[in-house]
């Protein structure tokens, strides 16, 4: 007989997870018993806040979601710091814990590691926080959380199992079929309005963020038809190579991109916030958007943060960014502003080099205190 813990195991397994973060527990026995059989590779730290972290950075660097072992109350209580670096940035993690049998929900009797409701504690830092009243629900669940990262902007779920349906039989359940969902498609008259924008800009722009990164390859070929330079914020590093001529790195806060920015006619904005952690990262206020901006994100609601846009599509950023390469290759080549492209881009750069140019050590001493130049190159990392 296979419980419901060995069994979700098993449909792990067959959504292609093979690593899992975690510290056994006496809570979590039926699930490390599943993993005994398993392909599945478990990896122990010292703290569940680094399970969290280590699964948000398997994540980031792998592409699929991070997948996490956790105990009742305390366990919960330290991923949680993890879960909401994961939520703010978008990243997908699987958290499976246990909780209280479900005659003691809530019960406040003093149960071992009880909280008066877990499910509430993390609801805050995740897509959807749900607790598993039934074995037989257990397919449904892990659809519906794997619909958020195929489908959605993908963040941490939270699924809570309680003891007593840990060790359900669930035999019936397997061999289990995975349910994946894709993401929406670009719309093709969203896409030809942006395209039509993006050909007749004469100072075209790109800001792309960390939900653009599936995207590298169509973005800079966009940005190279366009002769649009590329800004990125932190998460976004990576998405279109150092060296790019085109690239003017995540310095969206310094004056010298501010007045980049400024001269654009259009900007594009695609997998960013548009949020103070990128783009006012020194909290002097000052950046602005004057021309126009077209807007992709995966959640609706995000196109119309911070700043609102003239155009948004709502798709996945490499959908849209091959979409709208291939139509803006059907447009009319416009006549771009002769000094605009790499051109700009490159003496950017070198006006940013010139400002930043510190004397060496060997020249004078450190300053007792930074300028305020010094203390923006300083939070900028550059």
């Amino acid at each position: 007989m296979a419980t419901c813990g060995e069994v979700l195991v098993k449909l792990l397994e067959g959504y292609g997870v093979d690593h899992v973060f975690g510290i056994p527990g006496v809570h979590t026995v039926e699930l490390y018993r599943g993993l005994a059989g398993s392909t599945i590779r478990h990896i122990t730290p010292r703290h569940e806040q680094g399970a969290g972290f280590m699964a948000d950075g398997y994540a980031r660097t792998r592409g699929v979601p991070g997948v996490c072992f956790i105990i009742t109350g305390p366990g919960m209580t330290n991923i949680t710091t993890a879960m909401g670096q994961a939520y703010a940035d978008s990243i997908p993690m699987l958290v499976i814990s246990s909780v209280q049998s479900r005659n003691a929900l809530g019960g406040g009797r003093g149960k071992l590691h009880e909280l008066p409701d877990q499910r509430g504690l993390v609801a805050g830092v995740s897509a959807f926080s749900q607790t598993l009243m039934s074995a037989d629900d257990l397919p449904q669940v892990l659809a519906r959380a794997f619909a958020v990262f195929d489908g959605a902007r993908p963040r941490p779920v939270h699924i809570e199992i309680p003891l007593d349906v840990l060790v359900e039989p669930a035999d019936h359940l397997l061999p289990g079929r995975p349910i994946r969902v894709s993401r929406a498609a670009a719309a093709p008259t969203t896409v030809a309005q942006m395209a039509t924008r993006l050909a007749q800009a004469q100072r075209p722009l790109i800001l792309a963020g960390g939900g653009a990164l599936a995207a590298g390859a169509a973005l800079a070929a966009l940005a190279e038809h366009l002769q649009a330079p590329v800004a990125l914020t932190i998460n976004a590093k990576g998405l279109v190579p150092a060296d790019h001529p085109l690239q003017i790195g995540s310095t969206q806060s310094l004056p010298v991109t501010r007045e980049l920015i400024g001269e654009a006619d259009v900007v594009l904005a695609i997998g960013t916030e548009l949020a103070e952690t990128d783009y006012d990262v020194t909290f002097q206020g000052g950046f602005k958007i004057p021309g126009s901006l077209l807007r992709i994100d995966i959640d609706p609601d995000q196109t119309v943060r911070n700043y609102l846009p003239e155009l948004a599509l709502v798709a996945d950023a490499e959908q849209a960014a091959q979409a709208l390469l291939a139509a803006v290759q059907l447009q009319p080549a416009a006549q771009r502003q002769a000094s605009w492209g790499t051109a700009r881009a490159a003496r950017l750069r070198q006006g940013r080099a010139a400002r930043w140019e510190l004397p060496s050590l060997a020249q004078t001493r450190l300053p007792k205190k930074f300028s305020p130049a010094q203390s923006e190159l300083c939070l900028l990392g550059e």
